[in-house]
C-alpha cells in the first residue's frame, strides 16, 4: 500500500495532521487527533490562544472566536477523517455543500480548549455527511451537520474523454495537441469554478429527511 493511503494511527501530532489536510496558517484550526474510527468518528482538539489574528478584530476588548471558526475546525477533523481514506488527498480538495442546524452554545475564548468529535451520517466515495459538536470542559459551545465534498486541486489532469455519440475519439490526446490543451483547460475550469457551483453536484437537497447523499455525488 503506498505511504500516502496509510492512516496514520491515533493519537496523531501536528505534522500527520499537515500531510492529510491543506490547510496552513492562519487557518490550520485542528491541533491534534485523539481518537479516529474509520469511515464512523473522529475525535479532535483546537488550543484556542490570544496569538490567533482573528483576535485583533474580533473583539478588541472581547476576544471570542468566531462562530464560523469552530464550524470550519468541526469540517476539518471531518476532513481529516475522509481524506485518510483517500490515496491520491494530494490532487483533491474538501468543500463544503452545506451547513444545517448549527447551534452556539457558549463563547469560546483564548485559553480554552476545543474538543472536536464527529460523528459520519451519510459516506459516499467523494462525499460525505457529518455531524460535529465541539465542547469546552464538557459544555457544548457548538454543534452542526455539515456536508462536505471532494474536488479536484486546480490543475490537475483531465481524466481521459470518453468516445462521442458520432464515434470519433475525444480523448486527452498526445501532449501539445488541441485534444490535450482542450482537456486541461476544462480541468482548471471546473476545479477554478464557483464553490456554490462545485456543491451543486453534491445535491439537490443533502438535508432531505432521508439524510441521504443524492447519487451525483458517488
Amino acid at each position: 500500500m503506498p505511504e500516502a493511503s496509510q492512516t496514520p494511527q491515533a493519537p496523531f501530532d501536528i505534522q500527520q495532521i499537515m500531510r492529510l489536510l491543506p490547510h496552513r496558517y492562519p487557518f490550520l484550526l485542528i491541533d491534534r487527533v485523539l481518537e479516529v474510527e474509520p469511515k464512523q468518528r473522529i475525535v479532535c482538539l483546537k488550543n484556542v490562544t490570544a496569538n490567533e489574528p482573528h483576535f485583533q478584530g474580533h473583539f478588541p476588548d472581547f476576544p471570542l472566536m468566531p462562530g464560523v471558526l469552530i464550524i470550519e475546525a468541526i469540517a476539518q477533523a471531518g476532513g481529516a477523517l475522509l481524506l485518510s481514506e483517500i490515496p491520491d488527498r494530494e490532487g483533491k480538495l474538501m468543500v463544503f455543500t452545506g451547513i444545517d442546524s448549527a447551534k452556539f452554545r457558549k463563547p469560546v475564548t483564548p485559553g480554552d480548549q476545543l474538543r472536536i468529535e464527529v460523528t459520519v451520517l451519510n459516506w459516499r466515495t467523494t462525499a460525505v455527511k457529518m455531524r460535529g459538536v465541539a465542547t469546552v470542559d464538557g459544555k457544548v459551545a457548538c454543534e452542526a451537520t455539515v456536508m462536505c465534498q471532494l474536488v479536484p486541486r486546480p490543475g490537475n489532469p483531465a481524466p481521459t474523454l470518453t468516445a462521442s455519440a458520432s464515434g470519433s475519439s475525444t480523448g486527452a490526446g498526445a501532449p501539445g495537441s488541441p485534444q490535450a490543451n482542450l482537456g486541461s483547460k476544462a480541468a482548471l475550469a471546473a476545479a477554478s469554478a464557483p464553490l456554490a457551483k462545485q456543491g451543486d453536484a453534491c445535491q439537490p437537497d443533502p438535508l432531505s429527511d432521508s439524510n441521504a447523499l443524492p447519487e451525483a455525488a458517488v
